[in-house]
């Protein structure tokens, strides 16, 4: 199993570090990684782009995990995961996507900024965003958005031949449920949406834990 964290997280997170217990649990291996900028690994955070990104979670993909892999892909992790199946459909037997930020960078990012944001982002390449989980501000820069707008997934079909279940908290002030159904509504085959109604974006309770854990157990078996 390949954990695929969010951005600007790290793989120190209470989900990630929980899934670590839980596949010790069950004889499973189990990897996470921090991409570049963020966490113990090196770089910059503002050089950071989507395509940088994904290439970090292919590269850990195919050097160092054996097998098909379930992708544990984690709000911006949810996008990345997407990518690397499309690109590797032979390495993943399915994902789980958490509260999934496919995306971002246009939906729920450029497409909610003020003209004064944007401008500031095209004219001296980069924006400081104030953060809601108490660290200092963080740059969005012209780099990210352009990026992004390379890998957009939700203006067609989404075809992803392995099974998919999505958890998402409905008090998500990052992503709302309804990005989500988006996202239900493009993916091919029969995907599965888990609504929690009081869930927020990080959904690291400990009943989030279990779902996650429930949810685990099921893919295992299918």
């Amino acid at each position: 199993m390949l954990w695929l964290g969010g951005f600007k997280s790290d793989m120190n997170g209470t989900k990630a570090q929980t899934l670590d217990e839980w596949t010790k649990s069950r004889g499973r291996a189990y990897l996470r990684f921090d991409y570049y900028g963020h966490g113990a690994s090196s770089g910059e955070f503002r050089n950071g782009t989507i395509s940088r990104w994904r290439d970090d979670a292919l590269a850990v993909l195919d050097r160092l995990c054996d097998g098909p892999q379930i992708l544990v892909g984690s709000s911006m992790g949810a996008w990345i995961a997407l990518l690397v199946a499309r690109l590797r459909p032979e390495r993943v037997a399915a994902l789980l996507l958490i509260a999934p930020a496919v995306d971002f960078t246009e939906a729920l990012m450029w497409a909610k900024m003020s003209t004064e944001i944007r401008r500031q982002i095209m004219e001296k390449g980069e924006w400081q965003r104030a953060s809601t989980y108490g660290d200092d501000p963080y740059p969005i820069t012209r780099t990210l958005i352009e990026d992004g707008r390379r890998h957009l997934l939700l203006n067609a079909e989404l075809r992803i031949d392995c099974p998919v279940h999505i958890l998402q908290g409905m008090k998500d002030p990052d992503v709302p449920w309804q990005h989500a159904l988006t996202l239900v509504e493009r993916l091919s085959g029969n995907p599965a949406m888990t609504l929690i109604k009081e869930g927020d974006h990080r959904l690291s309770t400990p009943a989030d834990l279990q779902r996650i854990a429930a949810v685990l157990d099921s893919l295992l078996a299918e």
